[in-house]
């Protein structure tokens, strides 16, 4: 997939700023360095910055929840992409706020790219849910990521700083697999009473933020198109690794063995429509299916 480096009247913009520079993060960074840009991030630790350094990544340490102790960041004129979770617990996440306040007005971005939840659409019940269906989250997880979204979109109209916004179903490739939960054959929730869960191959998810940066506005969601079951999932990385399937059990008897963090997930059905994604940004899967993005986990195939 090709991408375009951001143009800004007759300069091109070749600096981009990682907030949460992990899996996803180093995945875009490889791409914006492949074409020639310089990377920079914010890491709260300095074991993580070496390595960041050995990838020729710019890094500066600092705590998202200590933002009144943020060295200065160099985010003027770059491209932003916030990937920092937010905290792990309460309605509202005080780590994107505090960030955005401590950018100061001379050290504005030309744009910040940042990574949401489709959970912000609450349970849908299957339906297919577009960019235009209100959010309803029913968790503090995506609670958190809609008070994101609305801090993000009031800065946007303070400052004129362009953001776009990336609700994304769940993240799989390489090393993101449940082989553990596997191995302990931990059962999962029986297919007939198993909702709709969608999702995009992690090196798809970084060529979208790349795109984003590049043509984006507003709010996309992000999946491969062809949401499928938890169950369906759980058994293709089972087939993939050659481990047996995942016992089934019924709803009632999952909500006695598995987490809450679990059922969170699985009582909560929706398909993502990723139609304004494909027109909008110009995107093209490498992995449409999720059986070819778990090939692509068997033979190596990977974009990086």
């Amino acid at each position: 997939m090709a991408f375009w480096l951001i143009s800004s009247g007759s300069n091109t913009l070749n600096t981009f700023f990682i907030i949460g520079c992990g899996d996803i993060g180093r995945r875009v960074a490889a791409l914006c360095q492949a074409q020639g840009a310089a990377v920079c991030a914010l890491t709260r630790n300095s074991a993580t910055a070496q390595q960041l350094t050995a990838r020729d990544i710019v890094a500066d340490v600092g705590d998202l929840d200590q933002t009144a102790a943020l060295p200065p960041l160099s985010t003027g004129d770059s491209v932003v992409f916030y990937f920092a979770p937010p905290p792990a617990q309460g309605g509202s996440d005080p780590r994107l706020r505090g960030f955005l306040q401590h950018i100061a007005p001379g050290a504005l971005p030309a744009k910040l790219v940042y990574i949401s939840t489709s959970g912000v659409y609450g349970d849908c019940q299957g339906d297919w849910v577009t960019e235009e269906t209100p959010a309803k989250p029913s968790t503090d997880r995506a609670r958190r990521r809609l008070d994101a979204e609305t801090a993000l979109q009031a800065w946007e109209a303070n400052t004129g700083v362009p953001v776009v916004i990336l609700r994304v179903g769940g993240i799989y490739g390489p090393g993101r697999l449940p082989v553990k939960r596997l191995r302990q054959a931990t059962p999962i929730l029986n297919a007939a009473e198993c909702g709709y869960t969608n999702r995009i191959h992690a090196d798809d998810l970084a060529s979208i933020c790349l795109a984003a940066a590049s043509r984006g506005h507003g709010i996309y969601n992000v999946s491969d198109g062809h949401p499928s079951t938890m169950t369906d999932y759980f058994n293709g990385v089972a087939d993939l690794h050659g481990l047996p399937r995942p016992p089934q059990i019924g709803l009632a008897e999952a909500k006695t063995r598995l987490s809450a963090e679990i059922m969170s997930y699985l009582e909560e059905s929706r398909r993502m429509d990723n139609r304004k994604m494909l027109r909008e940004l110009g995107v093209q899967l490498r992995y449409p299916t999720l059986e070819q993005g778990l090939r692509a986990c068997e033979t190596g195939a990977q974009s990086m």
